[in-house]
């Protein structure tokens, strides 16, 4: 169990999270929810004891797994000892076991040894690396990378490994941050599994709906500088939230009827001969008083993309055999396809086969080696790209107003302010230097950009990253009502699932093309592998 007693954080003015009691309990996965800046990523580091509550305490069970960020800190260890690091009790009994081998043996030395072996019995250390191995295939990490060391490893499957680190050892407790972040649809397929069979408490975090839905049996919702915690899963925690908080609304105006009646009443009798009446109606309007509603912190950008002034021919984007290396890799191998006007297509499959480049040739940023990819008649193309530097160079001493404004130069300030404001750039938000932008706040200032024109044709490279719960749904419901063209490389299944109706799955045999939802796509390739 994991139990917060008067937890509270203040950063400078602002209040995150004030005087907050709550019990995590064993056998339930809780989602931890609540809007960017919110302090879900405070709370867990306050719970790991990696940064400090303004006031309270934290009880913790004796073996917690934690997903760490920091991979640098393990860059010269082997992978599957990077896995193994995650029982601290083990290693630290590995790391001093090897070292006394290197000593000269003598009584002393033998009597620790038979500690230490004690130790690693207990911790099933002479089952750590196959178990390790485990859980770095389940990850899709393959066994040739097992053995290397972890700078050796591309950045995402570095996090990976990180991953089966914090599951690593049966911990009583975990706490994760964002784990799908650079895991594939069939990484976290395997993810969701484990965490259903896992029997300790579990708090995650997670923009990812689907995988919220999928896991959690509770949700822990930081909001009103407290934590609310609701049975379900998210879309049942919504649910909840809203009729809590619709009731409460009904419940003030009922109350602010009520004292208005009673004031009338105290107004026309209060000098008369029914004093006896006239206080207690006074009395009643005491009691009555509503409280204020505190503010609820989740806020829903507006994103509604501008209507296309031109309409594109019947083929938006023309694809004939295109080919693409990058040294001796070969990424992309003889695609072709054509992109239809009104088309909503998303781009799937695994890290590093080859999706980012294939949006980026259809953008135009990047020539294939072969082959050709053709705009058609009248496309005008709005472009998100991955890499959110390709579009913003933060280098730049420049505020997020007059940034934008390039993008529209006929463009009135009033029109700017307003785009800024749908995005939540509201008062001296807009006036932010660029460099100083979250990640999520960078995302959000493209969307402006893309919002000011009319393009007919949309392409988005993992658009989600960095967005909170409110702001992917609100970005799947544009697209849904985008009347042009859309494709997207994702890994939210509930943003594809939300608009998309044509898949192209980059596998190891090939690029697929399937005409139907994602769900579709994913239950035929589950009955032909049987």
């Amino acid at each position: 169990m994991i139990v917060l007693d008067k937890i509270s954080k203040k950063i400078g003015t602002r209040v995150l999270f004030d005087d907050v009691c709550a019990a995590f309990n064993p056998g339930n996965r809780y989602g931890l929810t609540g809007p960017n800046g919110a302090g879900k990523s405070t709370l867990l580091k306050i719970m790991m004891g990696v940064e400090d509550a303004t006031s309270g305490s934290i009880t913790l069970p004796k073996k917690v797994g934690f997903l760490r960020q920091n991979i640098e800190e393990f860059k010269d260890n082997r992978v599957i000892d990077a896995v193994i690091i995650g029982n601290a009790r083990l290693w630290k009994a590995l790391v001093e076991r090897d070292m006394l081998y290197e000593k000269e043996m003598t009584d002393a030395v033998g009597m620790r040894l038979g500690e230490i072996e004690e130790v690693i019995a207990e911790e099933d250390g002479y089952s750590a690396e196959s178990d390790a191995e485990m859980l770095l295939s389940g990850m899709g990490i393959d066994v040739e990378f097992h053995e290397k060391l972890m700078h050796e490893l591309p950045t995402d499957l570095q996090f990976r490994v990180l991953l089966c680190q914090a599951l690593f050892g049966d911990p009583e407790a975990l706490l994760l941050d964002e784990p799908t972040n650079h895991l594939d649809l069939e990484s976290i397929g395997w993810l969701e599994n484990f965490l259903h069979n896992y029997t300790g408490t579990l708090i995650v975090v997670s923009h990812d709906r689907h995988f919220l839905n999928a896991v959690t049996t509770h949700i822990a919702d930081i909001d009103y500088d407290t934590i609310i915690t609701y049975p379900g899963n998210y879309d049942d925690m919504l649910v909840a939230k809203t009729s809590v908080r619709e009731r409460a609304e009904q419940e003030a105006k009922s109350k602010e009827k009520k004292i208005s009646q009673l004031k009338e009443f105290v107004a026309r009798f209060g000098a008369g001969t029914r004093a006896s009446q006239v206080q207690s109606r006074i009395r009643e309007i005491n009691r009555l008083q509503p409280q204020d509603l505190k503010k609820s912190n989740i806020q829903r950008p507006y994103i509604r993309f501008t209507p296309p002034e031109k309409i594109s021919g019947k083929i938006s984007l023309k694809v004939e055999g295109i080919c693409k290396s990058f040294d001796t890799l070969s990424v992309i191998k003889n695609f072709s396809i054509e992109i239809h006007r009104g088309d909503k297509v998303a781009v799937i499959g695994n890290n590093g086969v080859g999706k980012t480049t294939l949006l980026r040739m259809l953008a135009g940023v990047l020539q294939p080696d072969k082959g050709t990819v053709e705009r058609g008649h009248q496309v005008e193309l709005g472009y998100f790209p991955q890499n959110h530097q390709d579009f913003i160079d933060k280098s730049e001493k420049i505020q997020a107003f007059e940034w934008l404004k390039r993008y529209k130069a006929k463009a009135y300030d009033q029109e700017i302010r307003g785009v800024m404001g749908r995005m939540l750039f509201s008062g001296d938000d807009a006036f932010k230097e660029i460099s100083k932008l979250s990640g999520g706040e960078t995302a959000r200032l493209i969307f402006a950009a893309l919002l000011l024109n009319p393009y007919n044709t949309l392409i988005f490279d993992e658009p989600n990253n960095h967005l909170d719960l409110e702001s992917v749904s609100a970005l799947a419901w544009g697209l849904e009502e985008f009347k042009g063209t859309v494709v997207i490389a994702s890994h939210d299944r509930g943003l594809i699932n939300e608009f998309a109706t044509k898949i192209i799955a980059i596998e190891k045999d090939g690029i697929h093309v399937f005409d139907g939802k994602l769900d579709e796509y994913l239950a035929t390739k589950r009955v032909s592998s049987n």
